[in-house]
């Protein structure tokens, strides 16, 4: 019995990718990466289908939540006051 291959997103991406531009047929880009015609078809659709997404407007926003932004300050405020004491430190 042969076990399930997993895939990275990226080589989902590219094998779909290479199905979109259509220089070659699904059955030679199943040959190449020796996956099933069908495998590249599903890739295929799913990466058009999610193409939307990409474009919507209520895409995800770009850049860190304020919850983040509020622990980085936090961590910026600890790192100051451990500099600021090491500091002292080596001045003795």
């Amino acid at each position: 019995m042969t076990k399930r291959r997993k895939f990275s997103d990226q080589f989902k991406a590219m094998v779909a990718l290479e199905a979109l531009r259509g220089d070659r047929t699904i059955h030679e880009i199943a040959a190449k990466h020796r996956l099933h015609p069908t495998q590249v078809s599903t890739w295929k659709k799913q990466a058009v289908e999610g193409l939307s997404g990409v474009f919507s407007e209520g895409a995800k926003p770009h850049g860190p939540s304020e919850c983040e932004i509020k622990d980085l300050h936090a961590k910026i405020g600890r790192l100051a006051v451990e500099n600021d004491f090491l500091a002292q430190g080596l001045k003795r």
